[in-house]
């Protein structure tokens, strides 16, 4: 039996371990980069190093940026006041395009526990000492926190948890509009559905 050569199976394997790349994908995205122009090889190789070198994570909301704090929280045109909890990065993309004002708050994740993830494995505890407080160097106090997690099983589950955790310093505290559809992602709806969901907010 013919072997494949181990460089190909290498990359194979690494291909599957990311997620959604399943067997067949990956072997297609091998044998895609085996025939391309080695400049497309390197310029893949040298995008996932900077990838790991030159993004960090904002201290304050925790987006991913190339600086801390991050180019929202650093934005002094915005308001700091409101603040958005998503649950990943791809979510402030998307907000972003709905034309989404304020601050964030990126969980890195929902709680889940199925898969063994609870609060202590999310950045929520962080958001405390934003609402306590001054919000920036401007003294703006923050007044409204948005609850912008995924309307799925997990996501309510979060939303609900911040909502107890948070309510005893008396902010107000909204959850997005159903223009959402059940169990849907926020980074797949489009700008119209997700200005929708932030006009129909609704307090929680």
């Amino acid at each position: 039996m013919a072997q494949i050569p181990k460089s190909i199976q290498n990359l194979i394997e690494a291909f599957e371990r990311l997620p959604g790349i399943g067997p067949k994908t990956a072997q297609r995205l091998t044998f895609y980069l085996l025939h391309a122009p080695k400049e497309e090889a390197q310029a893949l190789a040298s995008a996932a190093l900077d990838l790991k070198e030159k993004t960090v994570l904002c201290s304050i909301c925790f987006n991913i940026g190339e600086k801390d704090p991050c180019n929202i929280c650093a934005d002094s045109s915005r308001d700091p006041s409101v603040i958005m909890v998503v649950e990943n990065p791809l979510d402030v993309l998307a907000l972003e395009k709905a034309n989404y004002k304020g601050l964030y708050h990126v969980l890195h994740g929902v709680i889940s526990p199925l898969e063994n993830i609870g609060p202590d494995e999310l950045h929520i505890r962080e958001l405390l000492p934003r609402l306590k407080g001054p919000s920036t160097s401007s003294g703006q106090v923050v007044k409204e926190i948005i609850l912008a997690t995924n309307p799925t099983m997990e996501g309510e589950a979060t939303a609900m948890y911040i909502q107890r955790l948070i309510s005893p310093l008396r902010i107000k505290v909204t959850r997005i509009a159903r223009g959402l559809p059940v169990g849907s992602d926020l980074e797949y709806a489009d700008e119209t559905t997700l200005s929708r969901a932030l006009e129909g907010r609704r307090e929680y």
